[in-house]
């Protein structure tokens, strides 16, 4: 049945590729050979983007290091790729191994089966019926064949345990493996969803500036913006009070309009002990959502295509931006204390509400009305 899952995994990892490929074509380039190519190239553009990360913040090395991240995550597939093919190998070989270990153990205990039986019926003949019969003569060669016999099937028992003790291990080795290929069947699948994401943000890149230093500084200034604020927000914030999981807090607004807000929607995010964490690790578990359902992330945590704005994380969303098909309602995802605070962003005022949850830990909600 396990085979029959592993084959299942592929068929859909192939589909997912095709689908990935018609969405964003990308050009076929075999970019390394082998899995030890694959992974001196990853160590060549990680170089790379480590020194375009150093360089002048401008539009040109912004593409640069896009364009190293789109390739780094092709080689990381093609890595996979031929680790996959590797691993299929191996597994093919182990079950030759084993059949031919299966095989070799049946004739074996077929062959110790009758050694037993035959023990068992000569030992019907007592040492005097040796000495009385016609070959008593022979007694010094009768007991030397015994002993040579015994031998034998000692060392027959010995190399039936020794095959079913590498039988065993085999097995388990060729178990590993195909777990090892299922891990490495996911690992494809969130390589193309990352390679995916890192060629929408060099489109959104492109599309966003216009190729235009000026507009590229614009955009990357209003984003700091917005976290400057929330900082700012979190050392002057105005205490509220307490507040229970579930009471309403504010409501979604387009606070920061037009440099640091777009259209109404919700900026979800966390932080511990001051340092942005994935949102995802808590809501729908220990916390509630802050809106109701039904709810659409329109840009999560992590790289997205809007992500390189933000050069202060790295390139990374520091939350979830989302809205509600229902209702405009905030809530509190958890207990806590309440604070509220409005800062400049980019020459427009932004409503901040925030949750000091206890032990460094704290939730925020940015644009709110």
């Amino acid at each position: 049945m396990k085979q029959y899952s592993i084959r299942f995994i592929l068929l859909c990892i192939l589909f997912f590729e095709v689908f990935l490929l018609i969405k964003n074509p990308v050009r076929a380039q075999v970019l390394c050979g082998n899995k030890d190519e694959c992974q001196n190239k990853i160590k060549e553009y990680e170089e790379k983007l480590t020194a375009t990360r150093e360089q002048k913040g401008n539009l040109t090395s912004q593409i640069q290091l896009t364009n190293t991240r789109v390739e780094l995550a092709q080689v990381r597939i093609q890595k996979t790729q031929h680790d996959m093919t590797a691993t299929e190998t191996e597994i093919t070989q182990l079950t030759g191994k084993i059949e031919q270990l299966n095989t070799t153990l049946d004739h074996l205990s077929v062959v110790l089966l009758q050694k037993i039986v035959q023990g068992y019926k000569n030992k019907g003949a007592t040492m005097l019926d040796v000495f009385l019969s016609e070959q008593a003569t022979t007694l010094t060669n009768q007991l030397k064949y015994i002993q040579i016999t015994q031998e034998n099937d000692r060392l027959l028992a010995l190399r039936t345990q020794q095959v079913k003790v590498n039988f065993s291990e085999q097995k388990s080795l060729r178990e590993n493996k195909k777990v090892e290929l299922e891990k490495l069947a996911k690992d494809l699948q969130a390589q193309k969803i990352d390679l995916n994401n890192q060629i929408a943000q060099k489109n959104s890149l492109l599309e966003q500036t216009k190729n235009d230093e000026k507009k590229y500084q614009q955009l990357l200034s209003q984003a700091l913006s917005e976290f400057q604020a929330v900082n700012k927000a979190v050392e002057t914030g105005q205490k509220i009070g307490p507040v229970k999981k579930g009471d309403p807090i504010a409501l979604v607004g387009n606070t920061g309009y037009p440099h640091c807000s777009t259209g109404a929607h919700l900026h979800f995010e966390v932080r511990q002990n001051g340092t942005w964490t994935d949102p995802g690790a808590y809501l729908g578990k220990s916390w509630d959502w802050p809106l109701s359902q039904p709810i659409e992330v329109t840009q999560g945590y992590g790289v997205t295509p809007w992500s390189w704005r933000y050069s202060y994380s790295g390139g990374i969303h520091t939350g979830f931006d989302m809205v509600s098909r229902s209702s405009d309602v905030i809530r509190a995802v958890a207990d806590g204390t309440l604070y509220s605070s409005s800062q400049n962003c980019s020459g427009a005022t932004i409503k901040i509400k925030y949750i000091d949850h206890g032990s460094g830990l704290m939730s925020f909600y940015l644009h709110v009305q």
